[in-house]
């Protein structure tokens, strides 16, 4: 159906609907009921909605046949390069993974490359089919995918489902619904002198794009950019954290997988682990067209200036320091707001890069609400099968407990935690007890360094002033993303959100602008760029400029004067020429347009 026999249709519905003895109301209703159905006709038809997705099988991931604990988990094996795969919730011994040498780096970026050169002639239509047959399998297979991720990085079932599934079953439904748009020549204004071109931004592939990204969610952040970079008419070598690198091979196939079913080439999605050292020669390689990383920030530094030898943009997302500001004009929503904060703290056990890491309360809501956290957080029940599941390594572990001491030393309360623990059923597992700081203040250390761990700190605002409010919020040089909690009308909400130094901010809610696919990132030491969204996809491609004759076929076309031909017969009288263009095409008021075109005709 053509967008023209759509409103030709709605016109008659509405003429039809004149003719029935129906109330105002109904009348009024029915021109909203004909758009909304026939958008939804427009949408369906146009997004090829008929068309059912194909089944396709991949192998299942397996574990070893012997169930074997190591006694110190870790990825590195003495007098060996391979990586050790193990479970952090139990120290399972996984398997062992051999890392990626620039040879077989340079294998991948080539194989991506040669099909790439075949995928970048598909047309959208095409992309959404595989993207409709992978979101099929996904959600026909979603509790095999979250039980590897739940058995390779250590987070829970429930965690597995909102943080890997949910968030990637969004992308690939906004992709399919709305990336074509996003992708369009999108049509850009003209000006008075140039008023015979048509001007158009077309958004064309990039070649062979790249992904570093992190371990905390291993399925998710392994297919987010694949989504992106095939829609985008791209091929994409993604580098997969040596940490969780176990289940890289599985997700993998499942991308593959439905490119196969219809008839592509595999080799256009690609995946490498590697070691520190090796990845430097992804980040530089001459093949890449684009880096989006994942991560620290000072394994951004090593990145970004990596990817400056060849002169490879990059997309930054380096963790944050979120804050949640709880307004006084929360009061009443206070138990709602409880439930969200201890969901944005302790998901995935805190590691999580827009987890809240930094609860700002208002005076007048502060110990009502620490009254309310205390028993929740005490509660909280370590284990796979419990409330909170392990951390990827106890890497971190003794980094957390000084950030702990340290905020006591100084002034702070700890209600809760602030340990590592040790599991009855699972001594070889990695665990931190669910911890609950109070009374912290920017003074500490705590309040301004990253933590990605279960971790919940509460600091007291010094009044219940916007400026007040802000000035804590932004003390930290993060950025990523926010939340503020408040009464719609309060006018410190508007204030506050305004305010506040970040990529996303979720209001009266946690995350959500992750959730629909909004663009992003971060500002400030968050890093720089955005992936998601229209802006992420248009990111992924070279932008190019068409600028076309609109006339051509009345042959209207640029022709240079005769006062500006070359060789120039005066200057001076040249000179005044175009100095009457210029007063044409930009002078501020109508006299002086017309005395331009004097100037211009004077000297022709």
């Amino acid at each position: 159906m053509a967008v023209e026999d759509l409103v030709a249709w709605t016109e008659e519905f509405n003429d039809l609907i004149r003719d029935f003895p129906v109330n105002d109301v109904v009348y009024l209703l029915a021109p909203v009921v004909c758009a909304v159905v026939g958008g939804l006709i427009l949408y369906y038809t146009h997004t090829d909605y008929w068309e059912k997705p194909k089944r396709y099988t991949v192998p299942i991931q397996k574990k070893p046949e012997e169930h074997k604990i190591l006694d110190h988990p870790t990825i590195k094996v003495p007098n060996s390069t391979a990586i050790q795969c193990y479970a952090p919730a139990t120290g399972q011994f996984l398997g062992l993974v051999n890392p990626s040498t620039p040879a077989g780096i340079d294998r991948a970026i080539a194989q991506a490359k040669a099909a790439q050169e075949k995928w970048a002639q598909t047309t959208f239509a095409e992309r959404r089919r595989v993207l409709r047959t992978m979101l099929q399998h996904i959600l026909d297979n979603q509790e095999q995918i979250c039980r590897i991720s739940s058995l390779d990085s250590g987070k829970t079932m429930i965690d597995a489902q909102l943080g890997e599934i949910m968030v990637t079953v969004e992308k690939l439904q906004w992709t399919i619904r709305h990336g074509e748009k996003a992708l369009r020549p999108s049509r850009r204004p003209t000006n008075l002198l140039m008023s015979y071109k048509r001007n158009t931004v077309h958004y064309e592939p990039l070649g062979v794009v790249a992904a570093l990204v992190s371990w905390n969610y291993p399925f998710h952040n392994l297919l987010g950019p694949i989504i992106s970079s095939i829609f985008a008419g791209n091929g994409v070598v993604v580098k997969v954290s040596e940490q969780t690198c176990w289940s890289a091979a599985y997700y993998t196939m499942i991308a593959r997988g439905a490119l196969v079913a219809h008839g592509h080439d595999p080799q256009l999605i690609q995946s490498v682990v590697c070691w520190p050292q090796t990845a430097g020669y992804l980040t530089s390689h001459p093949g890449i067209s684009h880096l989006t990383f994942i991560g620290s920030r000072p394994v951004c530094h090593h990145v970004a200036a990596s990817a400056a030898k060849s002169l490879t943009p990059v997309v930054a997302e380096l963790g944050g320091k979120d804050a949640a500001v709880i307004l006084d004009s929360a009061e009443r929503d206070l138990k709602r707001i409880v439930d969200i904060l201890m969901r944005g703290t302790f998901q995935a056990s805190g590691q999580n890069c827009i987890g809240i890491e930094r609860i700002i309360a208002a005076p007048g809501v502060y110990d009502k609400l620490v009254a309310m956290l205390e028993p929740r957080v005490k509660a909280l029940r370590m284990g796979l099968d419990q409330d909170v599941g392990a951390m990827v390594s106890d890497a971190s572990f003794a980094r957390f407990e000084g950030l702990v001491e340290d905020a006591v030393a100084k002034g702070a309360r700890l209600l809760a935690g602030g340990k590592r623990y040790t599991h009855p059923d699972h001594p070889n597992g990695f665990y931190f007890t669910p911890t609950l700081l109070v009374d912290v203040t920017p003074a500490m250390a705590i309040a301004n360094e990253e933590c990605f761990g279960p971790i919940m700190t509460v600091l007291r605002a010094p009044s219940s002033s916007a400026a007040d409010i802000l000035a804590l919020a932004n003390a930290p040089d993060f950025g990523l993303g926010s939340s503020v909690y408040g009464r719609d009308s309060d006018p410190i909400l508007k204030q506050v959100v305004e305010g506040i130094r970040a990529g996303g901010v979720a209001v009266n809610d946690f995350a959500v602008f992750y959730a629909v696919q909004l663009p992003f990132g971060g500002v400030g030491g968050s890093g720089y760029g955005r992936f998601a969204g229209e802006e992420g996809l248009r990111g992924l491609c070279n932008l190019k400029s068409v600028c076309e004759d609109r006339l051509a076929w009345l042959g209207v076309r640029t022709a240079i004067p005769p006062p500006v031909r070359y060789p120039v017969r005066s200057q001076e009288r040249g000179w005044r020429f175009t100095k009457g263009v210029v007063g044409l095409g930009y002078a501020i008021t109508v006299r002086e347009k017309l005395g331009a075109l004097v100037d211009i005709l004077r000297n022709m």
